[in-house]
């Protein structure tokens, strides 16, 4: 079956637009002392939130992301996978790299605490180095919860995101009119899985056959929704957490980001003919294919050139520095953009060895129709330490307090080695049947 290149572009077109918006919104800030700051753009200047409208584009890669997994699930049923080793096999594929990341990273972290850096600046980097992560853990479980959520799409079909939306708009109102924050952890699943399980319903043609209407209704109610909710409603206009900004749409995810998420959706619907006729194009083919390949490796290394250029030009003094937020600060974003976006290249260049060697171990993980693993509890017991560990580097960082996270880099490790392991138990248990057939020849 042929890929959608349409799909493959959105991950790729929200995974650079994740990147170049926070280089963009990222500036760094000299001291007297020598020290490096890096002030919050979005607080500092209040009017730049208005640009994570045109960043915050992450809705599309769940819609994508479910486009594509609703495809893989149901070619796995159909040659006879089951459930545990299809959530396996996508779980390595996001675990792999993303332990690769966080080992190094934590070995950088323990290496800088041995030899004494400032806590302060170890938290700040610490941060800066997970700050993405928050997506982890949510598509973690989107992923495992895809069998059971597909199983009530062939079911219920179009009812089922909505019924997620109006769980989440419930599980909102608790949150801002009755102050149960706890609550609101539901919504980061409910809010996510909204145009996740659109994907489902876009591929199978529920939005689109004899629909033509559908995304143009979604995209202009859920952005009627978004700016009542942000205007007269309670909400902030930025879609990326904001220090002090209480509610957040980010944390837990608002019935605001539910309308944006759904506005989207319906927007790139209504611009996939045009969009997909450009991609039949050889050479436009061409030009995006490479960033959808390195996807991952340029979401989760992106923060990197940041501390590359603080130590090599702003440490020694070398940064031209207008004043914060200037009109020529923001003329020296341009170079500012293009600089990481070179030391950014050249960094994944440099893990191309690394990257190959991942995917080799991937393939070796790759059941083919059989059984699945032979110890599931070991996948589910992975997957939840997993989740974990993430979760907890996504709100506290790799360093938070300025100390080396023991229980989380355990976690991480322990469960990223039993998902790992239960995959290859499964791998090996669906190729004895093969096997003793060649003994047998």
């Amino acid at each position: 079956m042929d890929r959608d290149r349409y799909v493959d572009f959105l991950r790729a077109w929200a995974i650079v637009l994740v990147v170049l918006g926070h280089w963009l919104i990222t500036g760094l800030v000299r001291g007297p002392d020598g020290g490096i700051t890096a002030p919050e753009l979005l607080a500092t200047l209040p009017w730049t939130q208005w640009l994570t409208l045109g960043f915050q584009i992450m809705p599309l890669f769940f819609l994508a992301g479910g486009h594509a997994a609703g495809g893989s699930w149901s070619r796995a049923r159909e040659a006879g996978g089951t459930a545990a080793g299809w959530v396996g096999q996508r779980a390595v594929r996001l675990l792999l790299p993303t332990a690769l990341y966080s080992g190094l990273v934590l070995l950088a972290v323990a290496a800088c605490s041995a030899a004494g850096v400032d806590p302060g600046t170890l938290a700040l980097v610490g941060w800066a180095m997970a700050m993405q992560f928050w997506f982890l853990p949510v598509y973690l479980i989107l992923s495992a919860l895809t069998p059971p959520l597909h199983a009530a799409h062939r079911r219920w079909g179009l009812r089922v995101p909505v019924a997620m939306g109006a769980a989440a708009l419930v599980t909102d109102l608790l949150v801002v009119a009755a102050h149960t924050p706890y609550v609101g952890l539901l919504d980061y699943v409910l809010v996510w899985a909204v145009p996740y399980q659109l994907g489902f319903c876009w591929r199978d043609g529920l939005l689109t056959a004899g629909r033509r209407w559908l995304p143009a209704g979604m995209a202009l109610v859920g952005g009627l929704a978004f700016w009542a909710l942000v205007g007269p409603g309670p909400f902030p206009v930025s879609l990326i957490l904001v220090t002090g900004q209480t509610p957040s749409n980010t944390n837990p995810p608002s019935a605001a980001m539910l309308a944006w998420a759904v506005a989207q959706a319906g927007l790139c619907l209504l611009v996939a003919p045009t969009a997909r006729r450009l991609l039949a194009r050889e050479r436009v083919w061409r030009a995006v294919r490479p960033l959808g390949g390195a996807s991952m490796t340029l979401y989760l290394w992106h923060m990197l050139p940041v501390l590359i250029v603080a130590a090599a030009l702003y440490l020694p003094g070398l940064a031209p520095e207008p004043a914060f937020g200037s009109a020529a600060w923001w003329w020296l974003r341009v170079p500012w953009l293009l600089v990481l976006g070179v030391v950014l290249a050249g960094a994944v260049a440099g893990l191309r060895p690394l990257e190959g060697r991942l995917a080799a171990l991937y393939e070796r993980t790759r059941p083919q129709a059989g059984p699945g693993p032979r110890h599931p509890l070991l996948l589910w017991i992975g997957l939840a330490a997993s989740v974990g560990a993430l979760t907890r580097f996504a709100t506290q960082g790799f360093a938070y307090g300025g100390r080396f996270p023991v229980l989380p880099a355990v976690g991480l490790a322990v469960g990223a080695a039993l998902v790992l392991g239960a995959q290859r138990i499964g791998v090996r248990h669906a190729d004895e049947p093969r096997e003793a057939l060649e003994e047998a020849a």
